[in-house]
Formats: C-alpha cells, structure tokens, sequence
C-alpha cells in the first residue's frame, strides 16, 4: 500500500538511547491513521521526526512523493505537512488574530481565514483581539487546531489534543477533525483517548516502545483487545 506518506524503517535516539526502532507506516491520502499506544511508545516522536524537528537516524520519510528527512521543519510545513504539538503550539505573546495571520504562508491566496476559523470554532470570534495566552487551555488549543485547519494542509499532524482538557471541549475538537476528514482530508492522529480516535481513525497502528506492534483497522484493534495489552486499559 502506497501513500500520501510513507516512512521507511525510520530509527530515531536521543543521547544514545533508542526512542523508534525500524518503524514503518503509510498514511493513505484522504485517510485518517491513528497512532497510539502507552506513554513513551515513541508516537511523539515519530511526529517531531515526520515534521523535521528530529533528523532519523536512519530510514527514509517520504511525502507526497518525494524524501523529507533531513529537510527543515518550515521546507516541509511549506510542502503542506502541518504539525499541531503536544501543548498548544501557539505564538502566546500574539493575539488570536495575528496567530491566525501565521497560517498565510500556508493557505490559499484569497481565502479569508478568520471567517474559517470562527466557522469551525465560534468560540473565538469574540476572542480576535486577545492575547493568546491569557485564554483558557481549551480556547488555546483550539487556536491551534483552527491555525493548522484554516491552511487546508494536505497532510495534519496532531498530537494529544485532548491533553488536559474538559470533555465538552474535546469532543468539539473531534468534530473539527471529522469535518475535515468528510473533506477528504488527510491526519495523522497521536492520541490517548483512544476510543475517540478509534472513532475517527480509518487505520490504526499501536506502538509498544519503540516498535509497531499491530497494523489494522480500528475493529480489529477492539476486537483484540490491544487497548488493555499496550495501553494499560
């Protein structure tokens, strides 16, 4: 199975201790992959890796196409690979507006981002003018999201968007992504709520440190039982 994109027996270390071991995965274009498994698997990792922040040891990353690894973390934003971090991964010194004028770069000329934006999160049209980091955790993570969604990435990145957040606000995170997956859109999803991201996912991989353990989709990942086998439950 080719895809969008492709990673080849990637090995990654830190300080000489090994974090990804020989892991290779194809995120089909117009798909959403989930990625999960216990902490310290090596999913965020994998994500900096993909993304540019991280040069692999060794292995190939492919998108669309053509080698990224190696490549600068803004050379494959601007190829159309968007990363949402662990953490927000907003400019908190700027308002909601100017972190929304970040996406520019990005997305297509002529398209009015903030109405985007406010469309997928109304919470923020009443925010515009606010200092990013004097918002709660929810309305700054969905900064983030609405920053990445807006541009119409050709490949999404997320990484535990649900971290620390209450559950009405995730669940209107995980809408903004099933309207982009009805899209046709493409994600790569790093996620502890794993019965969320089972939900979403049309793939999934479970890591179990370092290594990828299982590929399929995400009945079989129920059917056995592998949420109680490498992710405690």
């Amino acid at each position: 199975m080719t895809g969008l994109l492709e990673l080849e027996r990637v090995t990654v270390s830190y300080n000489g201790l090994r974090a990804v071991s020989d892991v290779s995965l194809v995120v089909p274009e117009g798909c959403v992959v989930a990625l999960i498994g216990a902490n310290g698997a090596g999913k965020t990792t994998i994500l900096r890796t993909i993304s540019g922040l991280i040069r692999p040891e060794s292995g190939t990353v492919t998108f669309a196409g053509r080698r990224i690894d190696g490549r600068p973390a803004h050379a494959i934003a601007r190829r159309g690979a968007l990363h949402v971090p662990e953490g927000r991964g907003i400019f908190p010194s700027l308002s909601v507006q100017q972190n929304l004028d970040m996406a520019r770069a990005t997305a297509e000329v002529g398209v009015d981002l903030t109405a985007r934006a406010v469309e997928l999160f109304p919470a923020l049209g009443s925010r515009l003018e606010q200092v990013a980091g004097t918002m709660s955790g929810g309305e700054q993570q969905m900064l983030a999201m609405a920053r990445a969604l807006v541009a119409r990435p050709r490949l999404l990145m997320l990484d535990e968007i649900s971290m620390g957040l209450a559950p009405i606000i995730v669940r209107q995170l995980f809408d903004a992504v099933r309207a982009m997956k009805d899209t046709g859109a493409t994600v790569l999803l790093v996620e502890q709520y794993v019965e969320a991201a089972l939900e979403l996912a049309d793939y999934v991989y479970v890591l179990d440190k370092g290594r990828v353990a299982h590929v399929g989709e995400p009945s079989d990942v129920r059917e056995a039982g592998l949420a109680t086998s490498y992710l405690g439950g």
